[in-house]
């Protein structure tokens, strides 16, 4: 079907009844949030584990399947990955970090960094398409759906038009709940890449939510939301292509990000107290082992190893190794062998990451 995209902003009411009343429990759930995630002390720990659970969820879409067993059993550090999968998740979840930092420094989403964010999922440097021939097409018949730009420049004047969009408010005075759902639908529709559009695109909508002071760390579920209710996702999509049917897209969003961010407030409030729990336990039968560094060190990572230990804490192998084996005594962690080398599993933070997942299947 052809789509002329518009330019940005739109020229229509999009603040109607249904989604006034939506964003404003959206906004709620997101502030709330936005509460929770702040109580954790080092951010590091939401970054690390939620950015790769996020990576895992916005994988799946593109049909990238991976368990949590082979993304904790990878070393991002030493390039050793449990399957290609879990490769291309930690890509995600570098490329997630990355341009996170880049946007809470300058304040600005800007198409360098987008086109960085590409990169580092695709592991190349091809840019924007440059040749035509790129159709999206039903998975199950084959048959074309869509059509995105094929001119290059006409990418590239849609993408800068973009780009304003995204880092100009003088341009419109929208919600930026409102503004987050155009921009993807427009990213989605220009298509500027040959691959890792849809990656590319749910990293835009963290990083945006974050440019706008909606949340402090990248930590939304949306990925998982848009999993779970794909058929609609592609469906809502392209019936604003075909019948300008913004209302009931930008209502999907909404609910999206209710929900993702109820979910992941669970999962964070989860963590906190999973963390005072083992500190606690840490504190009265380990007092000589027990550091903050080494308890958040087991929250960085569901799955540790000695290795984690030496280079986080500073010590010793044979420290880190007493280190672990006391918390396996304690029955904090399980030991378990690959290869090798021998892992420890946070046993209950890993079963309240596996939960949060099955509860949402």
């Amino acid at each position: 079907m052809s789509y002329c995209i518009p330019q940005l902003p739109l020229s229509f009411e999009l603040e109607t009844k249904s989604i006034l009343k939506k964003l404003a429990k959206a906004h709620r759930a997101l502030a709330e949030l936005k509460g929770v995630a702040g109580i954790i002390p080092n951010q590091n720990i939401l970054i690390s584990t939620l950015s790769l659970q996020e990576a895992k969820d916005s994988s799946a879409i593109e049909n990238i399947i991976t368990t949590h067993d082979e993304l904790y059993k990878s070393d991002v550090s030493t390039k050793q990955f449990s399957s290609y999968a879990a490769k291309e998740v930690y890509s995600y979840a570098t490329a997630l970090r990355n341009g996170y930092e880049k946007v809470k420094k300058n304040g600005l989403l800007i198409n360098s960094y987008i086109l960085e964010i590409q990169q580092t999922l695709e592991e190349n440097s091809a840019g924007f398409r440059k040749l035509p021939g790129t159709v999206l097409k039903n998975d199950q018949t084959g048959e074309i759906v869509y059509s995105p730009p094929q001119d290059e420049q006409q990418i590239r004047i849609l993408m800068n038009n973009l780009e304003q969009f995204i880092n100009n408010d003088t341009l419109s005075d929208l919600d930026p709940l409102i503004k987050m759902a155009i921009i993807h639908h427009q990213f989605e529709s220009i298509h500027p890449f040959y691959d890792g559009n849809g990656r590319t695109g749910r990293i835009i909508n963290i990083l945006y939510l974050v440019k706008y002071g909606l949340l402090d760390t990248p930590v939304l579920y949306l990925s998982r939301y848009i999993n779970q209710n794909r058929s609609e996702y592609y469906r809502l999509l392209q019936a604003v292509r075909d019948h300008q049917e913004w209302e009931q897209w930008i209502l999907y969003m909404l609910e999206g990000i209710e929900q993702t961010s109820r979910e992941t407030t669970y999962l964070i409030s989860g963590i906190k107290n999973l963390m005072q729990t083992h500190k606690h336990k840490m504190r009265e039968n380990l007092p000589k082992i027990y550091s903050h560094d080494l308890l958040n060190n087991l929250f960085r990572h569901p799955y540790t190893k000695i290795d984690f230990i030496m280079q986080e804490l500073q010590v010793t192998r044979i420290t880190a190794m007493k280190y672990l084996d006391a918390l396996v005594n304690l029955d904090i962690l399980s030991k378990h062998k690959k290869g090798k080398e021998n892992y420890y599993i946070n046993k209950a933070l890993f079963g309240l990451l596996l939960n949060v997942g099955a509860k949402n299947m």
